[in-house]
């Protein structure tokens, strides 16, 4: 890894490191960041070693985590986190760049997105969500936060199952070591707070830079669900649904998320190193495909529902009753874990045509 530099963002002392060469290409986001442990953490760095070979990779630790000083927690609101965003492209003299953000950073991204056109290349958006408070009901966050600032070493295998279900039983234990080793209790609960608080849902429609959105099938930590509703909220963003569990894209098939991510961005070489290979294990209900949680009748309602049509004129289409397409909505929210019917809408509309 290159030397950790620091800009001031306001009042936030702000870590950031580069590698390769190229065109700028930012990367960041997740819920916690440590630029040095992060490097020490194998698959991690092989992605941005990956990444590096093409672009000049730009990583920064966001105000409150890792290596960046000044704040003791991660802040709630986006505005220091844009404002540090700018700061770090500043000091690394890139008056443009790809973002290339994730999980929580995505919000980030989309808010900087729409405040900066003139500073975004393109937007690569992974595991994305736009509103936090969707991500699971206020009780269930506030008891996994709960559970993260009393039972660190707890929650971490927790968040490894949740984060990387495929994973063997070693690769999840050195993945809760590697959470463990990139903050405190205190401060993964505030970052996981803050995870729960951003809400980038006005900045989406006014971004005009072109946008991906890539997200896997099955992503227990952001549904992907909420990856198709961010797609919809931005104009012209284009959504590529890939196989697989894992959160971050670093884990899992590691190689096909990066094959379109970088030919999004203008990389004609889809050559990937051998430290970069695929999971081949086939989905539980045959190639490429997993079984609907939803029945095709809900599917149905939700196709129609994302065509803008009301309950009233589904029924009279489905010669239904408009009870029975209410009932169908709860079901199809119940099934996919969402909390809006435009959620579940959004998430057909990835489906469409089965899988």
């Amino acid at each position: 890894m290159s030397t950790v530099s620091y800009v001031w963002s306001g009042s936030d002392d702000v870590a950031w490191s580069e590698i390769g060469s190229g065109a700028p290409l930012l990367i960041g986001g997740w819920w916690m960041s440590h630029l040095e442990r992060d490097w020490e953490y194998a698959p991690f760095r092989a992605f941005v070693e990956e990444m590096a070979r093409h672009r000049r990779v730009i990583r920064t630790d966001p105000p409150g985590s890792g290596l960046s000083r000044s704040r003791p927690e991660t802040p709630e609101s986006l505005e220091p986190h844009v404002a540090a965003m700018k700061a770090v492209l500043d000091a690394a003299d890139a008056p443009e760049a790809t973002l290339f953000a994730g999980s929580s950073g995505c919000a980030v991204a989309v808010e900087f997105a729409a405040r900066h056109p003139d500073r975004v290349r393109r937007l690569i958006l992974s595991g994305a969500y736009l509103d936090g408070s969707s991500i699971a009901s206020p009780a269930d966050r506030a008891a996994l936060v709960e559970l993260v600032r009393r039972s660190w070493g707890v929650s971490s295998r927790v968040m490894s199952d949740i984060f990387y279900p495929d994973a063997t039983a070693e690769q999840r234990r050195a993945y809760a070591r590697h959470q463990r080793s990139t903050a405190t209790a205190d401060a993964a609960a505030a970052g996981l707070r803050a995870v729960y608080s951003f809400d980038a849902r006005a900045a989406a429609s006014r971004v005009r830079t072109p946008a991906l959105v890539l997200h896997r099938r099955g992503d227990r930590a952001i549904p992907l669900a909420l990856g198709a509703a961010a797609a919809a909220a931005i104009p012209g963003a284009r959504l590529e649904v890939l196989d697989g569990s894992a959160h971050h894209p670093w884990h899992g098939d590691a190689a096909g998320f990066l094959r379109p991510a970088l030919a999004f961005d203008g990389v004609t070489d889809a050559q990937l190193p051998g430290g970069l290979v695929a999971d081949t294990r086939e989905p539980e209900t045959g190639p490429g495909r997993m079984a609907s949680p939803i029945s095709a009748r809900e599917r149905e309602v939700l196709v129609l529902i994302s065509q803008g049509k009301t309950d009233a004129q589904i029924a009279a289409e489905l010669f239904l009753s408009v009870h029975t397409v209410h009932r169908h909505v709860a079901n199809a929210r119940t099934k996919l874990g969402v909390p809006t019917r435009a959620a579940a809408a959004a998430w057909a509309i990835a489906h469409a045509g089965g899988g």
